[in-house]
């Protein structure tokens, strides 16, 4: 690690947070005559893998900083007024929480930067394109970065309008009301999120997030807690998304175009389970206890939901889109998450960040490889694209087959695989709960969750069977016999999330001791 100075890493959190903005202002300019390459179309594009590629750079910068001898500890803080009226900080400073999600985002808008500018998605001008793509990181890496509730609130509703666009101006069938069904969900969501973020700021009398968890709730009545917890509560769980408040996620990822469904699963879930982490557990306590078991039971109800659904469409003769049964997954394993931060416990919470950072490594892989194979077939049908024995993806393009096998054993949890570390803590956490959670309740969600993992792993190998074997001369229509293998841009895209899920499942203890200490500070008596 390169240890610097505090006033160094309060530069570089700042300009990764303020860099994306001012890029996405940049990209509405018209290009200066010596970059514009061979166009102005290639200009934009190049500037915002620019952009977001020095993003990335400053956010490796900031992790090789950070103090790891202390992650639990706030760090390149920056704590000045705003609204002094109000009540309002300028305040952002980054964690063992927060860190990884920093990176994570910084990283995945690399990627779909670079996948566009190979690859622009067919619509509009790349201008809007880069610009959308742009604010949507901005706002996103504030959502990690901030530590007040208004400025957490005003960087959470930043995402839903570059969001709404990706979707209605570049996706594909069904774009107009899925854009439409994804910001009426979200934007009332929101509201619900704003009444329980006064009610908590205004009786505690702060809105620092730093000093909520360090008040641990002290000051704040029973009835306060509950009614800050079950608004705030229901406000997160649209976004994370929790069964039943998903149905606008599977028509989003479906819509939404390659680098929309990476973005929106890999990224702008993990804000909303974020916000219980941060927020919720350490802010108001007693409200979260009170609805834990039945977080907890929403929680495996989407496991199951997910699953069972994700059965049903890789069944033969069901026509189930591939994108849309890998948006139906990441209900069933964001429930894994949910269910690890409703034991409050250290081991369930843990298990849930681990599971949040994998699901965003992953699922970000796994719609990368099914907007290949659509890009490259013309359908993301399961029934076409198998044909009568299989779609023969190993025969065909065996590098593409062989990532997504790969992809699809790590969402289904292998051992030695990123996705397996965070399934297992959260279950281990569900078997000894809280004290003052029912243990028996939670006995019966570790079942449940575990038959979850069964019908994970049906559905996923249902999907590698169906797809990646068959015979290459029995592959009907004639018209997909030919798919091309992996292209350079591609191995460019998808190899550092390969690489990253494989570190995190070998050297699970990395990312371990940098979130250990912070959820022990959010935590505080919670003996394991």
């Amino acid at each position: 690690m390169i240890p610097l100075d505090d006033t160094v890493l309060q530069a570089l959190l700042i300009a990764v947070v303020a860099l994306p903005l001012l890029g996405a202002a940049a990209a509405l300019l018209p290009a200066p005559p010596g970059l514009r390459g061979r166009s102005p179309e290639q200009a934009v594009l190049r500037h915002g893998v620019t952009v977001t590629g020095a993003v990335l750079v400053l956010a490796v910068l900031l992790a090789l900083g950070f103090d790891h001898d202390r992650p639990g500890t706030m760090q390149a803080e920056t704590n000045v007024d705003w609204i002094p009226a109000l009540g309002v900080r300028l305040h952002l400073g980054t964690d063992g929480v927060s860190l990884p999600l920093l990176v994570l985002t910084a990283l995945l808008s690399f990627l779909c930067a670079l996948h566009c500018y190979a690859k622009r998605p067919p619509g509009p001008g790349p201008k809007a394109l880069v610009a959308l793509l742009l604010l949507l990181e901005c706002g996103t890496l504030a959502t990690f970065a901030v530590l007040d509730l208004v400025l957490f609130f005003l960087a959470f509703e930043t995402v839903l309008v570059p969001m709404y666009f990706l979707i209605a101006r570049w996706g594909g069938a069904g774009r107009g009301p899925a854009a439409w069904k994804f910001v009426l969900y979200t934007l009332l969501g929101s509201v619900v999120l704003l009444l329980g973020l006064l009610v908590l700021g205004l009786n505690a009398g702060t809105f620092d997030m730093v000093r909520l968890a360090q008040a641990h709730g002290s000051g704040l009545g029973h009835t306060t807690q509950v009614v800050a917890a079950l608004a705030i509560g229901i406000g997160l769980a649209v976004k994370a998304p929790m069964w039943p408040l998903h149905s606008w996620l599977p028509d989003a990822h479906t819509a939404a175009p390659t680098v929309g469904s990476v973005l929106l699963a890999g990224v702008l879930l993990k804000m909303g389970t974020y916000g219980f982490v941060r927020i919720l557990l350490p802010g108001v306590p007693d409200g979260a206890h009170t609805f834990a078991p039945y977080l907890a039971a929403f929680a495996v109800a989407g496991i199951l939901y997910g699953s069972l659904v994700c059965l049903a469409l890789a069944r033969r003769g069901a026509k189930g889109d591939l994108k849309r049964l890998i948006a139906y997954s990441s209900v069933g394993h964001m429930g894994f998450v949910l269910l690890g931060i409703a034991t409050l416990t250290r081991t369930g919470v843990n298990g849930a960040l681990y599971a949040n950072l994998a699901h965003g490594l992953i699922t970000g892989l796994l719609f990368f490889l099914v907007g290949a194979v659509k890009d490259r077939t013309g359908t993301g049908d399961l029934d076409t694209l198998a044909g009568t024995t299989g779609g023969a993806l190993y025969g065909r393009a065996p590098r593409l087959g062989g990532l997504l096998a790969f992809a699809a054993v790590a969402s289904l949890g292998l051992p030695g695989l990123a996705g397996f570390w965070g399934e297992l803590l959260a279950l281990l956490g569900a078997y000894h709960p809280a004290a003052g959670l029912s243990r028996p309740a939670f006995l019966v969600f570790l079942a449940l969750g575990a038959l979850g993992t069964l019908l994970t792993a049906a559905y996923l190998l249902q999907v590698v069977r169906r797809v990646c074997m068959g015979d290459p001369a029995e592959v009907r229509p004639e018209a997909l016999t030919t798919v091309p293998d992996v292209r350079p841009y591609e191995f460019a895209a998808w190899t550092p999330l390969v690489v990253l899920t494989l570190v995190a499942g070998l050297w699970p203890g990395a990312l371990l001791g940098l979130m250990e200490p912070a959820v022990q500070n959010l935590l505080p008596g919670v003996a394991r």
